[in-house]
């Protein structure tokens, strides 16, 4: 985990790094070593203030994964069963 100097770099930092890969916020926060519920403050109540348009791409974003996660979670649980079946115990990601 980089230690910032300030909230604001941190917050412009992780915005660009969703942006870039369109990361959930689950793996944003594993990325930059923070919790979820930063990473979430940090795009829903900071960004705005700093950046809003940038916080309208981050909010994009948010908002498509949000609509596809059911369907990562179908997929998940489809490569779950499926090693089970082949008598795979141990689940990698």
């Amino acid at each position: 985990m980089k230690n910032y100097n300030n909230i604001e770099d941190r917050v412009i930092e992780v915005s660009k790094y969703i942006m870039a890969s369109r990361a959930t916020i689950r793996t944003t926060a594993k990325v930059f070593g923070t919790s979820k519920s930063t990473i979430h403050r940090d795009m829903t109540k900071i960004l705005p203030q700093l950046n809003p348009q940038i916080a309208e791409q981050v909010k994009n974003v948010l908002a498509y994964n949000k609509s596809i996660r059911h369907i990562r979670g179908g997929q998940a649980l489809r490569i779950k069963k499926q090693k089970e079946r082949m008598g795979i115990t141990q689940y990698t990601s």
